[in-house]
């Protein structure tokens, strides 16, 4: 599952960058997808980078609303854009993304948390996701 490991690395570089930027994730995709055309020394952006990013961005405001209402004393914009980023792509993921397993979706976020994030982040991540996780039936998709 290598290539999912990449795929969900770069659809949190993308959203990381969409936010530090100030505009649509789909307008940093569609930047990154030009320039590995462009230049053959930069990887392809994969067809399930692309699924995260645009599963996140069709249901943006429903996942921003769910991680927000469940991140107690975290308003969103107070949150590191690291974790407010991997939060929605993996909101994404473990709610729409149905033939991922929800523990691999939190492995892996908890994976990304101690790798690009603050020491406190996996927990924090965990700990929200697996909330998501527990009303995960309830939720209207």
């Amino acid at each position: 599952m290598a290539a999912r490991n990449t795929a969900r690395k770069r659809a949190l570089q993308i959203l990381f960058e969409a936010d530090q930027r100030g505009v649509e994730p789909t307008t940093v995709l569609a930047d990154w997808i030009r320039h590995s055309r462009a230049d053959t020394r930069q990887p392809p952006v994969s067809e399930y980078t692309m699924r995260l990013v645009e599963g996140y961005t069709e249901r943006a405001r429903t996942i921003d609303d769910l991680i927000a209402r469940h991140a107690v004393g975290w308003p969103l914009d107070r949150m590191p854009v690291v974790d407010r980023s991997l939060l929605r792509m993996s909101a994404y993921e473990l709610i729409w993304e149905d033939d991922t397993p929800d523990a691999v979706v939190l492995d892996e976020a908890v994976r990304l948390a101690k790798e690009f994030s603050t020491d406190d982040s996996p927990g924090f991540v965990n700990g929200l996701l697996a909330k998501l996780k527990e009303l995960k039936p309830g939720l209207s998709r």
